[in-house]
């Protein structure tokens, strides 16, 4: 959905951090790339993590992959918007190329759970959207976890006990949507996205748009 070329405003707007949250499995990672598929306003966000690369991925693309140690680093010059550990890593989100983004205008979409989505939240205040998917329930997620035939049952276990803990904070979202059917929880997504562009804070011009169009009268 690429908004029009023609800008009355003669204005840029700051960009959307776009946080989609959800228990593994639920369908977020999905919904992420249709909507990278689908907008060529938006790009991901790539995480820094401590976890080995797995076959295919590319460091750079899929995330950036760091020691510890220098993980360590990063956090102890508040080179982080945010940071977690999850299941034994640490992944965390770069700030500098955020705020670069939200400077010129640009969307970012983040794929982070709760707990990230709570400090990027307290960084970046107005120009975070918070979007939270859930499961139909609790048994049709378990059943996704096993279809995807990726995990030993001591991961899916895991999972499922930490689907608990995520879903208990899903009110600290601004939406809150049930993946029953990935299409159309995919265009509700994508219609947020499209909403939130709009809202009013975002448009830096209008101030000035609104003044001179009423002194010009």
């Amino acid at each position: 959905m690429a908004e029009p070329t023609t800008n009355p405003l003669k204005q840029s707007r700051r960009g959307v951090l776009f946080v989609l949250s959800s228990p593994s499995g639920a369908g977020k990672s999905t919904i992420a790339r249709r909507i990278l598929a689908a907008d060529q306003g938006i790009t991901m966000s790539i995480s820094a993590t401590t976890r080995p690369i797995r076959p295919g991925e590319v460091d750079g693309v899929d995330y950036h992959f760091v020691s510890l140690d220098q993980f360590r680093e990063m956090v102890a010059n508040e080179e982080f918007l945010e940071w977690a550990h999850v299941f034994g890593h640490r992944y965390g989100t770069p700030r500098a190329p955020v705020d670069q983004a939200l400077a010129e205008g640009r969307d970012v979409l983040f794929d982070i759970d709760w707990q990230g989505a709570q400090q990027l939240f307290q960084q970046a205040g107005g120009d975070v959207v918070r979007v939270f998917i859930l499961p139909p329930s609790l048994t049709e997620l378990e059943r996704r976890l096993r279809a995807r035939a990726t995990d030993p049952e001591d991961v899916i276990v895991a999972r499922m006990d930490r689907a608990a803990t995520e879903i208990g904070h899903w009110d600290g979202y601004d939406y809150v949507l049930v993946n029953d059917d990935v299409e159309r929880c995919f265009g509700k997504v994508h219609t947020i996205l499209a909403s939130e562009r709009l809202r009013r804070s975002r448009w830096t011009g209008l101030i000035g748009f609104v003044r001179g169009m009423v002194k010009g009268g």
